[in-house]
């Protein structure tokens, strides 16, 4: 099983994965360690990822990106009419929800920002499959840190119905963080000052900034702020608004008028951008403008930070405001860390410099450091791993208040109660007590809309507390509700039971907090009963009547559970019948592209069939067909390329593969022929070599027995030497005696 972490982003999406000890983020198709965010649509099939951002030119009314930003919007939210500003699809009301209405496999189709959300996820997790060759089924997600309850709840809704079990939704720069600290070894001991990073995030759409400690094993977000429309987009824009005057007075062309001229005006003034970030000036080329006009333009690093001066006016504000809501000055910050594409402007980076007065720190992959920190949360939160112990405490980014129908016999209570205040930690469970004689309801939202992004719902939902009564008439239950921002940062209320106060036997102990001066009269007085307990339980001893020394109690007022309360929810979140739905139809649009791809890798077969084997009659298969078989044969290729160029273009897989098998079936009897002869060569050459190395070995043997006569001969010389040499020395040896 692999352990995922997937940096989900408005421009494009990262996939990183645990393995080898390590993290490595992996690449798609093409080799690519980035996935455009936005899914296309044909008259076939869906295009996701690469090949949505490959045809989305040629197709700009049915392909769909900024996927991220949709998410939990109404068509009426002013920030879905921003983001209709980058997306040439037309996006539309489907049921309260935005979505995009395009034509699919011939038809107008309407889908909503969840299940377009779901169909790119479901590319991610096949990418993710392919390159690790495991099933992906656990993955953590990014989220922006100012996404509502709404906007989680369709991430993981969508995860649902992509397959996917989604262990966490952690915010950007929080992963980011995570990935910083989790390799560090210096970090500070439990009784230390923490280390102090300011990480900034600038990213495609957003402008980020995160306070966070560090300790050994754990950080604490203490504060974030952002800026939801200042990022490298914004910066892009700014560059297309300058070649909007100039091409209209230039080439008479006003690009807002002609959704392909702003696709590509928007494509260049991105590149400008990414060479002015490295170079003093940039030329720009736009082909095809319009039909007739291929339009071009210079571009200086003078001009363009003269062009996003607005912008960057605005960097301080969210660097500020993280430093009064964690309570820290800027010599508090330790290290400013910087990530995110657009961080990459110069201008920008000069900024931030001089509002910390401190040198930037770039230490993490600015493309790719979030996506590795999902995965590190991933790792941690998934049994499959073994990973040290790293806390991670997040904030809520807005306050969440409960309200109820005050209770016919409590005239002063109270109707609402911030529950959950900016800046709680997360997850956090509270409890609420409330004292009813019947079933009653609850409310979740948040506090102040104004803060919200763009025109959100504050409204979170709706709790019914059910089996409530009371005893008698003057009797109250007392009922228990147990709040909860979870891991997502999502608000639920989990669990209710009911209590009642009774009066409790409790043993006095000494240790459990209720020592006394051992030097005080009643100290004295405890020591003298104990040991005279203890001589009177010595003696008892030696009978048979053993009793224990007696047990010093109170009594004291306890709130016991008596049992539970049932919870039915109402929130934003889809139904399981509405997902399990939407899963299916999921899964059959899977399936048809699967069935897509298949046919047209069958017609590539049969294409490269027929223009292999017409090379190869002239060459590999000439000795082994006749003039007349070739003459046949030409004509039948000719005919099946003919067919496959006209009515063949479009249709079935199985078409195809009758068609292959048919071309396979006239060309088998040459194949054959080549094949015995290849075959008949192949046993030839291996007669030849294995008679070869017979005549090596019957060589190597008739050596060694020559060396073995030689060796024998010479031996027989030896001896006969010495035995010739003996006598004359016996003979030498007497004479001399």
């Amino acid at each position: 099983m692999s352990v995922v972490g997937v940096d989900f982003g408005t421009l494009k999406t990262v996939i990183a994965v645990a393995r080898n000890r390590g993290v490595d983020v992996i690449t798609n198709e093409v080799s690519n360690r980035s996935t455009p965010s936005m899914v296309g649509f044909g008259p076939k099939s869906r295009y996701i990822g690469e090949t949505a951002k490959t045809q989305e030119m040629s197709n700009l009314k049915n392909t769909v990106g900024s996927l991220k930003r949709l998410a939990g919007r109404s068509f009426n939210d002013p920030d879905t009419q921003i983001e209709q500003s980058y997306i040439f699809a037309p996006l539309v009301d489907v049921n309260g929800q935005v979505g995009a209405e395009v034509n699919y496999l011939g038809k107008k189709e309407k889908f909503t920002n969840t299940q377009l959300i779901a169909m790119y996820l479901s590319k991610i997790k096949q990418t993710a499959a392919n390159e690790t060759k495991l099933p992906v089924s656990d993955f953590v997600m990014s989220v922006p840190v100012w996404f509502t309850d709404i906007q989680r709840r369709v991430l993981i809704d969508a995860s649902e119905i992509a397959g996917l079990k989604l262990l966490r939704l952690i915010n950007d720069t929080t992963a980011a963080a995570l990935g910083w600290g989790i390799t560090k070894l210096d970090l500070p001991g439990p009784e230390e000052k923490p280390r102090r990073v300011a990480f900034i995030d600038v990213g495609h759409s957003n402008y980020t900034c995160s306070i966070v400690e560090f300790r050994k094993g754990e950080l604490v977000v203490k504060a974030t702020s952002y800026d939801r429309h200042l990022g490298g987009r914004n910066f892009d824009r700014a560059v297309v608004d300058h070649l909007q005057k100039e091409f209209k007075g230039k080439y008479k062309v006003d690009i807002m008028e002609h959704p392909r001229a702003l696709a590509r005006t928007l494509v260049a003034a991105e590149k400008c951008k990414k060479i002015l970030s490295a170079n003093q000036q940039a030329p720009v080329n736009v082909e095809s403008l319009t039909p007739d006009v291929d339009a071009s333009s210079m571009v200086t690093r003078q001009e363009f930070e003269a062009m996003i001066e607005p912008l960057l006016s605005r960097a301080h504000v969210p660097l500020e405001q993280a430093l009064a809501d964690a309570n820290l000055t800027k010599d508090d910050i330790d290290v400013v860390e910087v990530l995110g594409g657009g961080s990459r402007v110069p201008a920008l980076k000069e900024r931030i410099h001089s509002f910390f007065g401190k040198t930037l720190s770039y230490t993490l992959n600015q493309d790719e450091a979030v996506a590795r920190g999902c995965a590190f949360s991933c790792a941690i939160l998934s049994p499959v791993f073994r990973v040290r112990d790293f806390a991670v405490q997040d904030i809520t980014p807005y306050p969440i208040e409960f309200t109820w129908e005050k209770a016919a016999d409590i005239p002063d209570e109270e109707t609402s109660l911030t529950v959950f205040n900016r800046g709680n930690v997360v997850p956090s469970t509270k409890i609420l007590t409330f004292y009813r004689k019947q079933p009653f309801d609850l409310e979740a939202k948040y506090v102040n809309p104004d803060q919200l992004p763009g025109k959100i719902n504050p409204w979170i939902g709706r709790f019914s507390v059910k089996g409530v009564k009371a005893d008698g008439k003057d009797d109250f239950m007392i009922c228990k509700l147990k709040a909860r921002v979870n891991i997502h940062g999502v608000l639920n209320v989990e669990s209710g039971y009911y209590v009642e106060d009774q009066e409790v036997e409790e043993e006095i102990k000494d240790e459990d907090g209720d020592k006394k001066d051992p030097d005080s009269i009643s100290g004295r007085a405890d020591r003298f009963l104990n040991k005279l307990t203890r001589t009177f339980s010595d003696k008892a001893m030696d009978t048979d009547n053993k009793e224990e020394a007696p047990k010093r109690t109170r009594k004291v007022k306890k709130q016991v559970r008596k049992g539970d309360l049932p919870i039915s929810s109402g929130t934003a979140a889809l139904s399981e019948a509405a997902k399990a739905a939407l899963l299916e139809k999921e899964s059959a649009m899977v399936m048809e592209d699967k069935l897509v791809a298949d046919t047209e890798e069958k017609k590539n077969e049969l294409e490269t069939y027929i223009y292999d084997f017409r090379n190869k009659l002239d060459d590999q298969y000439a000795e082994f067909v006749s003039d007349d078989e070739k003459a046949k044969i030409r004509e039948k290729l000719d005919a099946s390329e003919d067919w496959l160029y006209d009515e063949g273009d479009d249709t079935t897989k199985a078409v195809y593969i009758a068609k292959f098998d048919e071309l396979r079936a006239m060309a088998g009897p040459i194949v054959q022929r080549h094949f015995e002869k290849v075959d008949a060569e192949r046993r030839a050459a291996q007669e030849r070599l294995e008679a070869e190395r017979a005549a090596r070995r019957a060589a190597e043997e008739a050596r060694k027995a020559a060396e073995g006569d030689k060796g024998a001969d010479a031996t027989k010389d030896e001896e006969m030497t010495d035995a010739e040499a003996k006598p004359e020395v016996e003979e030498a040896g007497e004479g001399t005696k």
